[in-house]
């Protein structure tokens, strides 16, 4: 009889770390995308209002900086956005080759539509687990996001 080997977090395949994060991070796409549609918005839009609610007219390339430029080019994004009314962008005063991103007021009241209906999500996604084990995933994460940055800057 051949022992049945233990799941490790080592495994590859469908028990793997890698797949399960990325499986979990495609069905959370999609709840988040329908969330979303009915504002006619996509989950990138969201994570660039996000990052203008907590500071308004930063540089198109801090946004970037920001978001680690996760999901698509931040020029195509900002464009669609600015045509659906939500920002508006402008050259810095001070130094021209930079690009300033602001609010409109639309964008701004979406700050009060769409936070409540992602909790309403992330409530539901989080039942049942404790928060001590979020915190501890995410301490997770966050080593294993260092960690393949890193080994990316040296390939």
């Amino acid at each position: 009889m051949v022992a049945k080997k233990a799941n490790t977090p080592h495994q590859m395949g469908p028990r793997g770390v890698g797949y399960r994060v990325k499986v979990l991070s495609l069905v959370l796409g999609r709840i988040l995308q329908t969330s979303l549609q009915p504002y006619d918005l996509t989950p990138f839009h969201w994570l660039v209002l996000n990052t203008l609610w907590r500071e308004d007219g930063l540089a198109v390339s801090a946004i970037g900086e920001k978001l680690q430029q996760v999901g698509g080019t931040m020029t195509g994004v900002l464009d669609r956005m600015e045509e659906r009314g939500l920002i508006f962008r402008e050259r810095d005063p001070e130094d021209r080759r930079v690009w300033r991103t602001w609010l409109t007021q639309k964008g701004k009241d979406m700050g009060k539509t769409l936070p409540p209906i992602v909790s309403q999500n992330r409530e539901k996604l989080f039942s049942g687990v404790a928060s001590a084990d979020l915190d501890c995933f995410n301490n997770v994460l966050e080593k294993l996001i260092e960690n393949a940055k890193s080994m990316a800057e040296h390939q």
